[in-house]
């Protein structure tokens, strides 16, 4: 049933995410008003009210640690560990083998960036390369990158595993071991990754994407790769503890996005996507 709805999930996504599915439910209690008074300004008034807080910079970040749970940074302990567990597969000579790989997750292109002529990464995506390749030339592991043409971008080629790898090579000099081109989802990401990965002798995989988008994406890889490979969450985009100001609670186009974000990985995290 999922599946069959699948190219359906760039709509239905945004039908159900707010603003679009609050100004419907906004609608409905000003159409009740007459007919059913009380039940309509109440739908009315919580409409407004989850407008409001759903707009917030501070909402999101509630969201995103008590309900998403976002995992920690990969910190300079953890990363000495790696390097421990790097140093003891070389003295073992597992030779031919990867270990441990790097695997980033796309998260979307520009079909043509104008600055450039060609097709680019959009932000979000750019911001997970960039870690990646710092991230397998600090530990000096292989690295990939899984994403093809999203459900809402089907027939505009090239796939985003390729516009990385052309980005790999040109500005950072280096290459990608695993270009994964096919996948339109999360779900695909793990499952196309899986038989390359076990191809190379991957026994551990340090994935990288947002820490809103972890959850879902670590899930996916552990139910692709079973119990053989190991998944450690190498997390981008993960924002400073402070304390919560009255403008964090005020409507901001970025507190729109954040919650946009984090209601999208709960919705996926619902249907099993």
């Amino acid at each position: 049933m999922l599946d069959d709805l699948a190219p359906y999930k760039p709509l239905l996504t945004a039908l159900l995410l707010p603003p679009a599915s609050l100004i419907v439910l906004l609608l409905i209690g000003v159409r009740l008003i007459l007919p059913r008074r009380v039940l309509g300004a109440c739908i009315v008034l919580l409409s407004v009210v989850a407008m409001w807080l759903t707009a917030t910079h501070g909402f999101a970040v509630a969201l995103q640690t008590y309900v998403l749970k976002l995992p920690p940074a990969l910190g300079p302990i953890q990363l000495e560990h790696l390097d421990t567990e790097l140093k003891a597969q070389a003295k073992a000579g597992a030779k031919g083998q990867a270990g441990i790989a790097v695997i980033v997750l796309g998260a979307g292109t520009k079909p043509r960036a104008p600055e450039y002529g060609v097709s680019d990464l959009t932000p979000t995506s750019m911001e997970r390369l960039r870690y990646g390749v710092w991230l397998s030339k600090r530990l000096g592991l292989p690295l990939g990158f899984s994403g093809g043409l999203g459900w809402a971008q089907s027939g505009e080629p090239p796939a985003e595993a390729r516009v990385a790898e052309r980005i790999v090579q040109e500005e950072y000099g280096r290459s990608l071991r695993w270009v994964e081109d096919k996948s339109r989802d999360t779900r695909e990401n793990a499952q196309r990754m899986a038989p390359l990965l076990r191809e190379a002798g991957v026994k551990k995989v340090l994935l990288v994407t947002h820490g809103w988008h972890m959850r879902r994406a670590k899930r996916a890889f552990e139910e692709a790769l079973g119990s053989e490979i190991a998944v450690t969450a190498a997390p981008v985009g993960l924002q400073a503890r402070r304390a919560t100001g009255l403008l964090d609670w005020l409507p901001s186009t970025e507190g729109l996005q954040q919650n946009r974000l984090a209601l999208r990985e709960l919705l996926g995290l619902a249907a099993g996507s």
